[in-house]
This record gives C-alpha cells, sequence and structure tokens, in this order.
C-alpha cells in the first residue's frame, strides 16, 4: 500500500499532505539554522564524505560506501565509515566494531559495511563521537558517513545522494504522503548523483549491483545461482523487489518470496519457519549478518557489488583522492 501512496496510484497520498507540509517545514527550518549559523555544525580534522539519500527505502547506499571504501583503498587511503547504527542497541557510544560486535548491537549495514572491507567502522546517533571515536584509534586520512545527508550536526566536505533509477522520487512530496526526505531541488547543491539501475539522467553516474556467487552461510562454500533448486527467497532490505528480481536476472524463479521490513530482527525460529523440507534459502547479504551464528547447511546469501559507470566516477574518485592528502 506505502508503495501505492508514494508513486502516486492511489489517491490517499492526498490525505497526508498536511503531515507532509509539516514535514517539510520542520526539517527545512533545521537546514536552515545551520545555514544562518544558528546551530553549529562539527568540523573533523580529516575530510568528511557523506553518502545519503533523498527518499525513504533502500536506494543503494550501502553498496556504494563499500565500493568508494574498496577503490579508496587500493589507491593507498586510510579510510574509515560512521553509520548511525539503525536496528542496533549498543551499551554506550560511541561503538567501535570488531569481529564479535553483533548486529543487535551496532546493526546490520556496519556489520556489513565492516565484515566487507575490514575498514575501522563506529556508530553512535551523534556521528561527530563516532568520527572522534575512529580518529582516536586509526590515522585515518578521510571519513565515510553511511546515510546522514540530513544530519548536519556533522560538517561534510562532499556530499553523493544515491537515487533508485526506477523509482526515482515517487509523488515527489514528503513523508508520509510521499517519499521524499528533502525535495528534489536538494541535488543543486550536492556533489554527486549516483543512479543505481534504470536511466541516468546528465550529469548522474550510473550504476548496476552485480550479483556473485551464492555463498553459503554455514561453510562458505560458494556455487553459481543456477545450481540451487527449490530456492526460497528472503529479502530483508529497503525495497526487495529489487533482489527478487536480480535472482530473475541470474536465472532462479523462487518458488516463495518473502519481503520482510528493513533492518528487521531475526531469529532461528522465524527464518526456519519460511523453509519446507527439501528447499533452499536465498537471502541478501545484508540479512546473512544477522543470521550466521545460527545458520543452517541449506541457507545461502546472495552478494552485489557496485558497479559505476561514466567518466563520472573517476572524476569523484580524483576528488576524493585529492581531499585525502594532507593539507
Amino acid at each position: 500500500m506505502i508503495a501505492r501512496i508514494w508513486s502516486g496510484e492511489s489517491p490517499l497520498w492526498r490525505l497526508l499532505l498536511p503531515l507532509s507540509w509539516l514535514y517539510g517545514l520542520v526539517s527545512g527550518l533545521i537546514r536552515l539554522s545551520y545555514r544562518l549559523g544558528l546551530k553549529k555544525s562539527w568540523r573533523a580534522p580529516v575530510p568528511v564524505v557523506v553518502v545519503g539519500n533523498l527518499t525513504a527505502g533502500g536506494n543503494g547506499k550501502t553498496p556504494v560506501v563499500i565500493w568508494l571504501v574498496e577503490q579508496l583503498t587500493r589507491r593507498g587511503i586510510r579510510v574509515g565509515v560512521v553509520s548511525r547504527g539503525y536496528g542496533g542497541k549498543a551499551d554506550s557510544y560511541p561503538l567501535l566494531l570488531s569481529e564479535s560486535t553483533t548486529t543487535a548491537q551496532a546493526g546490520d549495514e556496519p556489520v556489513l559495511i565492516y565484515q566487507r572491507t575490514g575498514a575501522p567502522v563506529a556508530v553512535s546517533p551523534i556521528r561527530s563521537e563516532a568520527v572522534q571515536a575512529l580518529l582516536s584509534e586509526h590515522p585515518l586520512q578521510l571519513i565515510i558517513t553511511d546515510d546522514g545527508l540530513q544530519h548536519y550536526r556533522l560538517a561534510r566536505d562532499v556530499e553523493i545522494v544515491v537515487i533508485d533509477g526506477v523509482r526515482r522520487f515517487g509523488n515527489g512530496w514528503w513523508l508520509p504522503a510521499g517519499p521524499m526526505r528533502e525535495r528534489a531541488s536538494r541535488l543543486k547543491s550536492v556533489d554527486a548523483i549516483i543512479v543505481n539501475g534504470g536511466v541516468a539522467r546528465p550529469g548522474e553516474i550510473p550504476m548496476q549491483l552485480r550479483p556473485g556467487n551464492a555463498v553459503n552461510l554455514l561453510t562458505g562454500e560458494t556455487r553459481p545461482m543456477s545450481e540451487l533448486s527449490q530456492v526460497v527467497a528472503m529479502a530483508g532490505i529497503g525495497h526487495p523487489p529489487r533482489f527478487f528480481a536480480t535472482l530473475e536476472q541470474c536465472g532462479v524463479t523462487p518458488v516463495k518470496t518473502v519481503a520482510l521490513n528493513d533492518h528487521q530482527a531475526l531469529s532461528e525460529s522465524d527464518v526456519s519457519a519460511l523453509l519446507t523440507e527439501g528447499q533452499t534459502l536465498v537471502m541478501t547479504e545484508k540479512d546473512a549478518v544477522k543470521c550466521r551464528r545460527f545458520a543452517k547447511a541449506n541457507w545461502w546469501y546472495l552478494p552485489v557489488d557496485a558497479e559505476l559507470g561514466s567518466d563520472g566516477a573517476e572524476q569523484l574518485l580524483q576528488k576524493l583522492l585529492t581531499l585525502a592528502q594532507p593539507r
């Protein structure tokens, strides 16, 4: 239902417009207060790059963060990542991630980034505290914040917005009548626009999510997706249909698809109940980091990697490399 409202297919969005106007007024006043200096942003001693979005729901932010970390690390830049840690509840903040950190403590996306990249990661509702915690332990040259475009308490040097190239901005209205956190005019002030899927427009950097081989949660074995049969697909991400479509592109038609809430907590009994004998579970990598400690032999996940095209991607990297050099 919410997808139909936000796309404009359902006329119910009109009933929510008063709440959207209030949301837009409050968010606009917050941003204006920082622009006028009525509220102060904290500036880190190293460059800060924000990877965020204008809409609610999954747009592909985390794969972009992973891509940036990997690309910059290969070029010799020491990179750290900070996050709000949505979905996690730590005993205290800021929390520096380690091998023993769970998704219940840090949230699924920070744990995924940490496991995929090996980069230092810290989470805190106050992102400046997460930055300071990282810098107290690591001689970093650049900080990337996963989400936080609207977190103006942290000053930033570069803003990158990730857009779902198929859904884009729906009906264009603020939450809750539409999907917008900020209006599309905000794009005029950002440094780069990355478009996940669909067709990129002039000035936008096209991106595709390329799937790899399926990975067994219990053993780490890898197999082509085409070798798995009787697949039940599970996705607890911002836009589950994207994952199910990816499986179709890999030649797999699931016997059942299960769309979960983004960041939804998972238990062994809940996940096991999705399968019957002889079936194989395939989930997103984001879900896998929540299931590894109670994984079964017939549970697999499908990793995806961001693939950015056009000269704009290289220009963005060069800009970040220049920023990361000693001042």
